[in-house]
């Protein structure tokens, strides 16, 4: 039961929306697009930058800070304060600026990021998240538009918006093998198709690449009938469990013949394919 207030309260709830998929290029969550989607620190490399540009017509304010997730076995995210076994943080060896940012409609600005004390780090892999949280405009409780019934409580919900991009620093040798197992293909009630299979990392570095899944006919033709770009299996992780939804091809007998599955390096000329299994139909 609410009790009777001879003010009004305002009630303001934050929702928050964390983007944490692997998409490879730009990404963009609400009016906030960012360039590159990964910060990878290897060799020598010491400085980078991130293009921030606000794409809306509205002037946007972002807060930016590094937080620490594990990767769960379907990819999702869960924010921890500790590392798991065998999991490193890099957020004591990085250094950014600005750690605030105020853009205009079409404006860009860059964060300068850079890595310190790489010598001192033992060989492996050290991985924390950027995120980039809007900060939203609040109005103050004097200049509230006021409501008439005084016994009522207000709620005001305000998106606030939020981006987090991997930042990672590699040291040594990268000695990461992966296999790809467990392929299963899913014929659904609304004759859409799912193929879910593992993809399983072992060594000291996670893995970031493209899957390419391929139908091959009896006849030998092949058909590409599903991807998804940009997926990374972080370490510690042993695997992750991956859903893919095929095409509809109506070409495709997926009665006879073969799912491939390949999981390849990005790049534009000829990428390192990093496993491939098939499953016969």
């Amino acid at each position: 039961m609410f009790k009777t207030f001879s003010k009004i309260g305002s009630l303001v709830v934050i929702s928050a929306i964390l983007s944490l998929l692997d998409i490879t290029g730009a990404y963009a969550q609400g009016n906030l697009l960012i360039t590159p989607r990964r910060v990878v620190f290897d060799g020598t490399r010491r400085v980078m930058e991130l293009n921030l540009a606000n794409t809306g017509v509205d002037t946007a304010r972002y807060s930016i800070s590094l937080l620490q997730y594990r990767m769960n076995e379907n990819g999702t995210f869960t924010e921890i304060t500790e590392p798991d076994p065998g999991q490193n943080f890099a957020d004591k060896n990085i250094r950014f600026f600005p750690r605030s940012v105020t853009l205009g409609p079409n404006e860009a600005q860059s964060i300068r990021m850079q890595v310190i004390n790489q010598d001192r780090l033992s060989p492996g892999e050290y991985r924390s998240h950027v995120y980039f949280r809007s900060v939203p405009n609040v109005t103050a409780l004097g200049d509230e538009d006021l409501i008439k019934d005084s016994t009522s409580v207000s709620v005001r919900l305000i998106p606030i918006f939020g981006i987090t991009i991997p930042v990672i620093i590699r040291v040594g040798e990268n000695n990461t093998k992966v296999s790809i197992s467990d392929i299963t293909l899913h014929n659904n009630e609304d004759t859409s198709r799912i193929v879910d299979f593992k993809i399983n990392r072992t060594g000291n570095m996670s893995v970031y690449g493209d899957v390419k899944v391929i139908y091959e006919a009896e006849s030998g033709k092949e058909t590409q009938v599903g991807a998804l770009n940009g997926l990374a299996v972080y370490s510690p992780n042993p695997f992750r469990r991956v859903f893919i939804e095929l095409n509809d091809d109506k070409s495709v007998d997926y009665k006879r013949g073969k799912i491939k599955i390949v999981y390849s390096a990005q790049s534009e000329t000829k990428p390192e394919i990093f496993a491939q299994s098939e499953l016969n139909l």
